[in-house]
């Protein structure tokens, strides 16, 4: 069962969800998260409390509106488009990513909260 997150970055906020795997869940359970994002291209990326491997869902062939988390860095990662690994409109994480979640709107609008400085994710 997916559990509902809130991702407010600057005057934009939108609705996600976490999927029901192991990664995910511990995720879940350390929210809410609020801190200054790194930018990659179209992509916001930042430390959170949480160490695990690899699983399952591990790829680079992500999606826009993708929500990973890193396991080098201990990092979210959100994707909303192309990243400088892109050779297309699709965004390509620097290593494999866990696929964690998905922003259920139009993840594009996060192009508009560039540079805003904090990033908050919550449960809804």
């Amino acid at each position: 069962m997916p559990f509902a997150i809130r991702i407010t970055a600057g005057r934009v906020s939108m609705a996600a969800e976490l999927f029901d795997t192991a990664c995910a869940r511990k995720i879940a359970a350390h929210l809410p998260v609020e801190t200054v994002p790194n930018e990659w291209g179209d992509e916001f990326y930042f430390e959170i409390p949480v160490i695990m491997p690899h699983d399952q869902t591990a790829t680079v062939n992500v999606n826009i509106g993708d929500i990973g988390y890193w396991p080098p860095g201990r990092a979210l990662a959100i994707f909303f488009g192309p990243t400088p690994l892109s050779t297309g409109p699709e965004p390509v994480p620097a290593s494999e990513v866990n696929i964690v979640g998905r922003i259920t709107g139009d993840a594009g609008m996060l192009r508009t909260a560039k540079g805003t400085g904090v990033i908050r994710i919550e449960a809804c």
